[in-house]
């Protein structure tokens, strides 16, 4: 949710800024900078005693591949000292992977530090079927678009309930991304969809409203139990 507060143009939104880093070749840079303050914020989380919290943190194509990205990894852990089991790296399905022993010898280096790796956009490339069958991959993000039309559109409902059986067969989690209604956050219960993300449990906020945020619903469990 990475957002950049220009001086002049204000608020910018990652789209408004990301594809200038990647043409300016500075995407490295910043991503190894977006990696070190996630995982800061999460191993500080643990200190501060709440629950295991997994962060999510995306990786450029540049990244992957040009980054060195095993060894930086390696590094962020152990400077901020966040269990990798806690760190989630999110590979954009259409715009980052290629088929090859190359990517695959990539993800094993990251596997072997112990975090986990899911792809994102899943459904809106080609090569989707022959990732989950090459690629050690733990998690699965279904599509927003299909999210937002499944309760309107039938063939959009016919691909994420497709979705959900193959990843249930692969012993992969499946998360359903762009959640905003109670409607849809009710089919994918019935559904037994694992995990659920978007604006419905809430907008992208500040590291300390997140916090504020994380407090009010552990207090809230308290109450319920």
């Amino acid at each position: 949710m990475l957002r950049w507060r220009h001086p002049e143009q204000g608020l910018l939104f990652p789209n408004q800024f990301i594809p200038k880093l990647e043409e300016l070749g500075r995407i490295v840079e910043v991503g190894r900078w977006v990696l070190k303050t996630a995982c800061r914020q999460a191993a500080e989380w643990q200190r501060d005693g709440f629950p295991p919290i997994r962060v999510a943190v995306n990786v450029s194509s540049q990244q992957f591949y040009q980054g060195n990205i095993a060894d930086a990894v390696a590094s962020v852990l152990q400077e901020t000292k966040l269990d990798p089991k806690l760190l989630e790296l999110e590979l954009t399905e259409s715009q980052t992977l290629d088929d090859s022993d190359t990517t695959i010898n990539i993800m094993l280096a990251l596997k072997r530090l112990g975090v986990s790796l899911s792809l994102d956009d899943f459904g809106t490339g080609w090569s989707s079927l022959s990732y989950l069958r090459r690629f050690p991959i733990d998690r699965i993000k279904i599509d927003r678009s299909f999210v937002k039309d499944l309760l309107s559109q039938p063939a959009a409902e016919e691909v994420v309930k497709t979705i959900l059986t193959m990843s249930r067969n692969l012993g992969i989690v499946c998360i359903a991304e762009g959640v905003e209604t109670r409607e849809q956050q009710d089919y994918f219960r019935k559904q037994d969809c694992e995990e659920m993300q978007g604006f419905y449990f809430s907008r992208p906020v500040p590291a300390s409203d997140a916090t504020a945020l994380l407090r009010s619903r552990q207090v809230l469990g308290h109450v319920m139990k």
